[in-house]
């Protein structure tokens, strides 16, 4: 078993590897950027950027939840209920939610995502 602890220091401003535009985007053009920390195949760990832009999200694979430490933006649920977003905020989206990101102003999250 491994115990490396993994660690995400200076993740406000850690330097992320360009993933291009994020898939589905049908508003803007959301540049995303990443850099994951750790990933055992059940657990991901990681950073990540998006610039402004929407995409809707159907039946999520996975459960994610994340800290935003910078920009702003919006989740919407499939029943409309909106989420915003700001640095400090914490959402959880569990596998199988629908519904939208909208981002307004470039976002970073870390992120734990759980398959």
């Amino acid at each position: 078993m491994d115990s490396a602890i993994a660690s995400i220091t200076g993740a406000t401003d850690m330097e992320l590897a360009s993933a291009g535009q994020r898939a589905g985007a049908d508003r803007g053009d959301p540049q995303v950027s990443v850099r994951e920390v750790s990933n055992d195949g059940t657990i991901s760990v990681g950073v990540w950027e998006c610039q402004p832009g929407g995409w809707p999200v159907v039946d999520r694979g996975d459960t994610e939840v994340a800290t935003i430490i910078s920009g702003a933006g919006i989740v919407t649920d499939a029943d409309g209920t909106q989420h915003p977003l700001k640095a400090g905020s914490v959402i959880t989206l569990a596998k199988g939610w629908s519904g939208r990101w909208d981002i307004t102003e470039t976002l970073r999250k870390v992120y734990v995502i759980v398959k």
